[in-house]
């Protein structure tokens, strides 16, 4: 138990770490390195456009990071608070997570990166959080991998030129060819990769549990749900405001989870 509440603590520090080195890289090397040929006439400087995307990338996935440890799974308790018998409490899918200490309702996992319990109330904003988090990643790989290319000079046309990339660029770190930065930023690339591929498979793999209206816990312990068309379970989760939530982060509005506890 003393380790889980450690990994509670340092998951969190990790990512938020890893966020405040990618910006730093964004700002002063792959910014500045994106400066507009003279030569050619362009509406709008790539540098601008690089960083009005990575923006956007960012502050959607630190947004809907922030409302998940914000927006706690409802206590179960809550079911005997002021609200207790004007709406029926499901009983379906509780679990007592014990880095939390306390029975949460539609509960999904405990997501240590976030240091939170993800159920009904913060889901939505979980898998926003991966997959903008995902897609923010793999942009600043490609970002990266142009700014090594021009730096280094280094041709990426081969598939097997980013494998070869990490042991090729270490023997030249040690003889001297490769400086301290840039070998920085060849291990960002591939912690970038790695990340961007394990949130874009956790984001997939949740949105296949939604439309089956099927909880994580409720699929490891073999629970069978209700069937239900698979348009309405979205509708649960991302509420119908759907479209909004994907471009500026917000709370789980319009779903039936808020409905219930508006009541």
């Amino acid at each position: 138990m003393l380790a889980l509440r450690l990994l509670n603590v340092v998951a969190p520090a990790y990512f938020l770490c890893i966020c405040l080195v990618t910006f730093a890289l964004q700002l002063f090397l792959f910014l500045p390195s994106m400066r507009q040929d003279p030569a050619a006439a362009r509406l709008f400087p790539p540098a601008l456009l690089h960083g009005a995307l990575f923006l956007f990338l960012s502050t959607n996935a630190l947004g809907n990071y922030v409302l998940v440890i914000q927006n706690s799974p409802d206590d179960l308790d809550a079911c005997r608070g002021p609200w207790a018998g004007r709406a029926p409490c499901p009983p379906p899918s509780t679990h007592f997570c014990r880095v939390c200490a306390r029975v949460t309702l539609r509960h999904d996992h405990h997501c240590f990166f976030t240091g939170n319990c993800i159920g009904s109330r913060n889901m939505r904003n979980f898998v926003l959080f991966c997959l903008y988090t995902s897609l923010a990643c793999l942009y600043s790989m490609v970002a990266g991998v142009a700014y090594i290319s021009a730096v280094l000079s280094i041709s990426f046309a081969h598939p097997l030129a980013f494998l070869t990339l990490l042991p090729t660029s270490i023997s030249q770190f040690f003889s001297g060819a490769v400086l301290g930065s840039e070998m920085f930023v060849i291990l960002m690339l591939y912690l970038w990769f790695a990340v961007g591929l394990a949130c874009a498979g956790f984001c997939c793999h949740q949105l296949l549990l939604i439309l089956r209206g099927q909880t994580r816990h409720q699929a490891r312990k073999g629970v069978a749900v209700r069937a239900r068309p698979w348009r309405k379970n979205l509708q649960e989760v991302f509420g119908k405001r759907w479209l909004l939530g994907l471009l500026v982060p917000m709370l789980n509005v319009g779903g039936e989870s808020s409905k219930l506890r508006d009541k």
